[in-house]
C-alpha cells in the first residue's frame, strides 16, 4: 500500500456524509480491460494454445491469480501459476508502455475530487508494478493512497483491499463511495460495507441495495456521490 497524504490530513466535506472515494483502476479509470485480454491471448499463443473468446467474461475484472489459474486449467498449458503471472505482467507492461487511454469522464472526476479535497484512493487487483506504470498516465497526484492486489493477503472479491483503503484514509467504510466496473470489484466493495457506483465495462451489472449503476463516469460528479450517500437504499 502506498500513501502520498497522511491519513491525519483527510477530512469530510462540510454538510456531506461522504468521507472518501475509492476507485478501481482497470476498466474504471483506464480503458485497459482489453489490454489484459490481448496480453493473455498473446502469452497463451506462445504456449501453443488459442483462448476461447467466451472465456473473456470469466477472467475480466478478477485478480490475476484467479484469471491465470482458470486459463491454465481451461487450456491445460504446461506452466505454473507463478511463471504465468510473470509472463502476463511483462506482456501487459509492454502494451501500456506508451500510455493508456483514460475512460470518458475520468480526468474531470479526479480533478473535481482533488479540487474539493476529497480523500481519494486507487484500489486495484493489479500488481504494484502495473499500478505504478498506469499512474504515470492517470496522475499520481490525484490519489492520497493506492492499494495493489499483491499487497493484500486476499484481493477482490474479498473486502480486504477496500477495508485497507478506508482505514488508510481514516474513513468509515459505510461513508466511502466506491466506483467499480466489474461484478468482482462490486462484490469486494459491498462486502466491505461501502456504497457502490457500478460503471460496467464488459459484463452487465444490475442495480441493488447500496448500489447505483451508470453508463459512464461522465454521469458521476461530487454532487452525485454525496447524494448517493444520503439516499435511503
Amino acid at each position: 500500500m502506498t500513501s502520498t497524504v497522511p491519513a491525519s490530513l483527510t477530512r469530510t466535506a462540510e454538510g456531506s456524509a461522504l468521507q472518501a472515494v475509492l476507485l478501481d483502476m482497470d476498466g474504471t479509470l483506464v480503458d485497459t480491460e482489453g489490454f489484459w485480454w490481448d496480453a493473455e491471448v498473446e502469452v497463451f499463443k506462445t504456449l501453443g494454445h488459442v483462448l476461447d473468446e467466451t472465456w473473456r467474461d470469466v477472467v475480466v475484472g478478477g485478480p490475476m491469480t484467479r484469471s491465470a489459474s482458470f486459463l491454465i486449467e481451461a487450456t491445460g498449458a504446461a506452466i505454473t501459476l507463478a511463471e504465468l503471472t510473470v509472463l502476463l505482467n511483462d506482456t501487459f507492461e509492454k502494451r501500456i508502455g506508451r500510455g493508456v487511454p483514460l475512460m470518458p469522464g475520468a480526468t474531470r472526476l479526479l480533478t473535481e475530487l482533488a479540487a474539493h479535497e476529497v480523500p481519494t484512493a486507487l484500489v486495484s487487483a493489479s500488481h504494484r508494478r502495473i499500478i505504478d506504470r498506469v499512474l504515470a498516465s492517470l496522475g499520481p497526484e490525484y490519489f492520497s493512497l493506492t492499494v495493489a492486489g499483491d499487497e493484500v493477503t486476499r484481493t477482490k472479491p474479498h473486502p480486504d483491499p477496500y477495508l485497507l483503503a478506508a482505514r488508510g484514509l481514516g474513513a468509515e467504510p459505510a461513508r466511502c463511495a466506491v466506483i467499480e466496473d466489474t461484478a468482482t470489484g462490486v462484490a469486494a466493495a459491498e462486502a466491505a460495507g461501502c456504497r457502490v457506483v457500478a460503471v460496467p465495462s464488459v459484463a452487465p451489472i444490475a442495480p441493488a441495495a447500496r448500489r447505483l449503476v451508470v453508463g459512464s463516469l461522465e454521469e458521476v460528479d461530487l454532487v452525485f456521490l454525496r447524494g448517493m450517500m444520503t439516499r435511503g437504499h
